[in-house]
């Protein structure tokens, strides 16, 4: 079994979800089918299709999250090495073209959200930046075409 490297947040997150699934949707979702199924007919019934179909949303999310959590190496960002760009690494770039300063943090895909500065270690940026240190120019080639980062730190 391969281990997924995590951060202590992103693991939190994932067994919260999971607690959730279980918790409160599976219940929700098994109601929802006794009362389509108390409805008559199964064979038109859409109500009962629907309730299924998300019935094994569920079932194979909460199997996906247990292999996951199961499968977990948890890193603490504060734990990591500062001499090179690693998994956890918090990162302070520089966009060459723009001048405008940036700052990521590598995770697992899992955890990635942009909007939270969140890059997946498996993106083009975040593959680019490992192993780099401070002064060190990443470029890369974007939908939008080639882009050029000078790291200005490892925070």
């Amino acid at each position: 079994m391969d281990q997924i490297p995590i951060t202590v947040e992103g693991y939190n997150a994932l067994k919260k979800e999971l607690e959730k699934l279980k918790t409160v949707d599976r219940p929700e979702n098994i109601r929802a089918i006794e009362i389509a199924r108390a409805h008559g007919d199964l064979s038109e019934n859409a109500e009962f299709d629907a309730a299924k179909e998300k019935q094994s949303f569920i079932e194979g999310r909460i199997g996906e999250l247990g292999y996951k959590l199961a499968s977990a190496k948890i890193i603490d960002p504060d734990s990591v090495p500062k001499d090179c760009i690693r998994f956890a690494s918090r990162v302070l770039l520089e966009n060459l073209d723009s001048g405008e300063e940036v700052r990521y943090m590598l995770v697992g895909q899992e955890e990635s959200d942009i909007s939270k500065g969140k890059i997946s270690v498996s993106s083009p940026l975040g593959m680019a930046l490992i192993g780099k240190k401070p002064g060190d120019e990443v470029i890369l080639q974007a939908p939008g075409g080639k882009r050029s980062y000078e790291i200005i730190d490892i925070l």
